[in-house]
């Protein structure tokens, strides 16, 4: 046997706080939707969202609002959980729209500059 491990493809570093966001767009039936969810694991270019009550797939388009800040993401992955997860959706936000969430993560210190010209093993 091998020795396999969970490799993170993510190129920044995620925030494990939980927010509440009010989520719009779309569902797989056509219908437009808008609810609160709960959005963790939060960076400048995406989220995990949670407690979602619509059906999404791959690739739906959602607006996201926190505080007075919105922006349109796109939907990576969709898992179905139980009653307390709802529907879970990691979402990657669409340039060139800015992040909602950017001030709060730059209080916590989650903002680094990228390691341009720099090899990493």
């Amino acid at each position: 046997m091998s020795n396999l491990r969970s490799i993170d493809r993510r190129r920044e570093a995620r925030s494990d706080t939980d927010l509440t966001v009010t989520v719009w767009g779309v569902d797989t039936k056509g219908d437009r939707f808008l609810q609160e969810a709960r959005a963790g694991e939060i960076s400048l270019s995406g989220a995990l969202l949670s407690g979602l009550e619509v059906e999404l797939r791959s690739g739906d388009v959602l607006g996201i609002l926190y505080g007075k800040r919105k922006a349109r993401y796109r939907v990576v992955w969709v898992r179905y959980g139980g009653e307390s997860v709802r529907i879970q959706a990691a979402v990657h936000r669409i340039e060139p729209d800015v992040c909602p969430w950017q001030d709060l993560l730059s209080e916590q210190g989650e903002i680094r500059q990228p390691n341009v010209g720099v090899d990493v093993p």
